[in-house]
């Protein structure tokens, strides 16, 4: 295996992270509206994300990195061709971590009321484009003999892609759903499990049909099964959550995502970035790497920082593993 392979890898890992992390701080952003029934419990929820949320967007910035620095053919065709999708993601987390941190800074009703609509949109809306991206990519975009999208906004709103958007959006609520469950105490708790089984059973029968249509379009044997392997976890995530056992069905979720990512990127392979015009215009892991010498420094580099930013993370978790109520909020001034 040569090293722009290995990069390749390690960017889908990397996505894997994210959208497992992400995933269930989006979907408790989107339960702050389905789930909550008032501001003490929307305090609740936010509480669960509130030590962590930061950290998690840290893997996005190191799969962007990665990708500007291992495949830079590849960062600038994706970046300039979903320029407005992403520059919309990109928005929406500015000022969703914002409304994070501005939320309780006043007391009025009015302030705190339009901050939590701010978290509702602004987690709702990622989790659903990032969908459509990946949805994008793996179908193929428009893209020149000059590696250049070609494409319009409109193209990249198809059918397979909003089903990649509705697959994500409702796999992170769900994933959001269980976490919710397993770092909550009393009422919410159970309310939580009871959300997650619907919500599970509406992203395994839209998972499901995306997943299908993905094998039969793009696929070959790895990736099903890595897609056998999402659709065994999913159904396990809901059984232990039905069961009550949240543990379970959280890894079992996060099982989930990963294996979807995997079957994303095994469908890709060798490609980063097809092209829907001309397969001899795809963009592979040959023809938007860097060079030899840059990837071998890239290398070096992930080898001393990776496992530091992965106990680090792991510790924090760890400080913040205990559950958490409304007997926990204070009342409001």
């Amino acid at each position: 295996m040569q090293l722009h392979d290995v990069w390749f890898v390690l960017i889908a890992v990397l996505w894997t992270g994210y959208f497992f992390l992400e995933g269930f701080d989006f979907g408790v952003g989107v339960l702050t509206k389905l789930l909550a029934r008032d501001r003490k419990e929307r305090r609740v929820l936010i509480n669960t994300i509130g030590p962590v949320w930061d950290g998690n967007e840290v893997w996005l910035l190191t799969a962007g990195g990665a990708t500007f620095a291992a495949f830079p053919e590849w960062y600038a065709t994706l970046f300039s061709g979903f320029y407005l999708p992403l520059l919309l993601i990109l928005i929406c987390l500015i000022i969703r971590g914002v409304a994070f941190e501005y939320r309780h800074k006043r007391d009025e009703d009015r302030w705190q009321t339009n901050w939590e609509h701010a978290i509702f949109w602004t987690s709702l809306i990622p989790a659903f484009l990032w969908g459509v991206a990946f949805a994008n990519i793996v179908r193929g975009v428009k893209i020149d003999e000059h590696m250049n999208y070609v494409g319009s906004l409109f193209d990249l709103l198809n059918v397979y892609s909003l089903l990649g958007g509705l697959v994500t959006l409702t796999l992170f609520t769900f994933h959001g759903a269980v976490f919710t469950s397993l770092k909550t105490v009393g009422d919410i708790r159970e309310r939580s499990r009871t959300l997650a089984t619907r919500l599970g059973v509406l992203t395994a029968v839209v998972a499901l049909v995306f997943l299908i249509w993905t094998q039969v379009s793009h696929g070959d044997g790895k990736s099903l099964i890595a897609m056998a392997v999402a659709v065994v976890a999913l159904v396990g995530a809901l059984a232990f959550n039905l069961a009550g056992r949240e543990g379970w069905s959280f890894a079992l979720s996060g099982i989930t995502i990963a294996a979807a990512v995997a079957m994303l990127f095994l469908t890709l392979f060798p490609n980063v970035m097809p092209s829907s015009l001309n397969d001899a215009w795809n963009l592979t892991v040959t023809n938007a790497s860097s060079s030899p010498y840059t990837l071998k420094i890239m290398t070096w580099c992930a080898a001393v920082a990776t496992p530091l930013v992965l106990l680090y993370q792991g510790w924090t978790y760890w400080v913040f593993r205990k559950r958490i109520g409304t007997q926990h909020i204070a009342d409001a001034h």
